[in-house]
């Protein structure tokens, strides 16, 4: 096997070991205690490492599946006592098949983080 074939295939391993945690919640905010406990919710995904998709969507790129399993655990601690909250796993590869518009127009991939490797 050449070298060029080897990186293709590490590639492609690569596309379904990264994941993507995804986040979707819809939570009650009448009250103004409400709007609060959604307010601390969406802080706590962003302090650990989620970006907002959407309104209620919020994603994070992990290194491996294991390396997702631990911000789940973060988001189930951090469940707000009210509301409706979904997480979904999905391989790079399912996400960059996904595909984003802005009204009637395409919109540019979301851009993959960078890994750094430590030997």
């Amino acid at each position: 096997m050449g070298c060029l074939d080897l990186q293709m295939k590490q590639e492609r391993l690569n596309a379904y070991r990264i994941m993507w945690v995804m986040v979707f919640f819809d939570l009650p905010t009448e009250t103004r205690f409400e709007r609060k406990v959604a307010a601390k919710f969406r802080k706590e995904m962003l302090k650990d490492g989620f970006t907002m998709f959407q309104f209620s969507i919020y994603i994070r790129h992990c290194a491996s599946k294991e390396n997702a399993a631990v911000h789940v655990r973060r988001v189930k601690r951090r469940l707000p006592e009210r509301g409706h909250v979904g997480i979904m796993y999905v391989t790079d590869k399912q996400f960059g098949d996904m595909e984003i518009f802005f009204g009637a127009k395409p919109a540019d991939p979301i851009p993959v983080p960078q890994q750094l490797e430590l030997f």
